[in-house]
Order: C-alpha cells, then sequence, then structure tokens
C-alpha cells in the first residue's frame, strides 16, 4: 500500500499477478477491486487528482469490488 494525497483515498496498492487493485479510503472502508490494469493503476498514481480518476475510472468503470476491511 502506498499513501496518496487525497482528500477521498488514503493509500493504494496493488497485484499485477491478479490485477487486483486495493484501495483504503479516508473514511477506513477498504476494497479490492478486480480484473483492473496495471495501465489503469500507473494512470491513477500518476493522476493529479487521484479522487476524481478514482470516481471516473474504477468507481464507475467495470471492475467488480468486494469490502475487505
Amino acid at each position: 500500500m502506498v499513501p496518496v494525497s487525497s482528500s477521498n483515498l488514503s493509500a493504494v496498492g496493488y497485484d499485477a499477478t491478479t490485477q487486483t487493485l486495493r484501495v483504503s479510503f479516508v473514511d477506513g472502508g477498504l476494497y479490492d477491486y478486480s480484473g483492473v490494469p496495471a495501465s489503469v493503476h500507473a494512470s491513477l498514481m500518476s493522476a493529479s487528482s487521484h479522487g476524481a480518476y478514482f470516481d471516473a475510472h474504477i468507481k464507475k468503470g467495470p471492475y467488480r469490488y468486494r469490502k475487505i476491511g
């Protein structure tokens, strides 16, 4: 998990083998998003607004998710 500067996200992790994106939210929620390509993870990490990119491309994208914490 890598801490990010965002009002919504607190940290992001990625497993390239399983294409699983793990997102920790400021409010304490922890979620895994499956089937996320490495390019989407890279774009999230380099976005000027991590929260806006997450909302537009991951949360509203085709990725299944599950709450893990």
